[in-house]
């Protein structure tokens, strides 16, 4: 048995899934007649209470659009020092929209409202500074572990933004693991953010595909710039009904997923091999080895048993829960632990 930890974007399309898929109706969306398309586009608008939303072929390319519709050239972003916009998304900020990031030295990728007001009052702008105009957090954070940030917080962020006429974007790539997490609503979160990104291929088990929300003005403007990043599509109904799949039916069984992550952080903090494991509020699991074995070595043990994970860096090793890790596999992924 092959038992593949590595990430939520790992999934298979349902038999469910995939005879939505094969049964939709399709248009050329670029002229916007996908009926599925607009469809999903409708749909996700709604449950968050949010005027308009955008398919985009990636989760990196959603988030891109959202930073460059907020921003001009020589413009300031702040963002955690472990934002996946910042970290894993290839220098997209400099490069997409000729930002400079101003990285806030947060705990597990989540800062505080303090430290943004210091940082903005820190930095007025006159010739010499660049111009502040955007804050871009993320939630769960995937390089803190699946933390889901404190929604009170949230809104302090929001009040400094208000104040100082900063745009704020959420990478919410795992936003409805928070929201199951913590019994949250999208429209909380639609009522706060200007733009907000939802991945789809991960914990929610659509093969492709994430969306940017909005005001109809940032929409209609995200549509021109995901045409410029080459991500404009023609049949793509095709993927929307997988997200429309997968918004109906995956969302409330990420529970599951949180659960199972949970019982393996239990079983790793109790393997000798094993320094320490992260707190675990949703499906990532982040843990460090004891100094006398290095991470290639477990990670190598690992696989012998049939489990695969991934290194994220600085001795850290992750292993991710989602739609196609079973509860045979935790039994084995337990098991193997145990006795390792």
């Amino acid at each position: 048995m092959q038992i593949n930890l590595i990430s939520d974007t790992v999934t298979k399309p349902t038999e469910g899934m995939l005879k939505a898929m094969m049964q939709a109706e399709v248009g050329d969306d670029v002229f916007k007649t996908d009926p599925t398309v607009n469809k999903l586009q409708t749909k996700i608008a709604e449950m968050f209470g949010m005027e308009a939303a955008l398919f985009f072929p990636s989760g990196t390319m959603a988030n891109q659009a959202g930073i460059k519709l907020h921003t001009q050239p020589g413009d300031k972003m702040f963002c955690d020092k472990w934002a996946h916009v910042y970290n894993f998304e290839g220098g997209g900020p400099a490069f997409n929209a000729g930002v400079t990031s101003y990285l806030l030295d947060g705990k597990r990728g989540m800062f505080t409202a303090n430290q943004l007001k210091e940082a903005v009052s820190g930095g007025r702008s006159d010739i010499h500074t660049p111009y502040s105009r955007l804050v871009a957090i993320e939630n769960t954070t995937n390089k803190g572990g699946g933390a889901c940030w404190d929604f009170e917080e949230i809104l302090k962020i929001k009040q400094i933004c208000n104040e100082n006429n900063l745009a704020l974007h959420l990478d919410g790539a795992r936003l409805f693991n928070a929201l199951v997490a913590k019994k949250e609503t999208p429209k909380q979160y639609g009522n706060v953010f200007d733009t907000i990104s939802i991945c789809l291929s991960k914990g929610l088990g659509a093969p492709i595909g994430s969306l940017l929300l909005g005001t109809t003005q940032h929409i209609e403007k995200a549509l021109r710039i995901r045409k410029l990043f080459g991500g404009a599509m023609r049949q793509v109904g095709y993927l929307a009904a997988a997200g429309i799949y997968a918004l109906d039916n995956h969302v409330e069984r990420l529970a599951i997923d949180h659960t199972r992550a949970k019982i393996i952080g239990v079983a790793l903090q109790n393997c000798e091999l094993i320094k320490n494991v992260e707190p675990i509020e949703t499906n990532i699991i982040i843990f460090n080895v004891i100094d006398s074995i290095n991470e290639e070595g477990f990670m190598s043990r690992l696989k012998d048993a049939g489990i695969s994970l991934i290194s994220m860096g600085q001795g850290k090793l992750r292993m991710v829960t989602h739609l196609d890790f079973t509860e045979e596999m935790l039994e084995s992924v337990v098991h193997t632990l145990e006795n390792i």
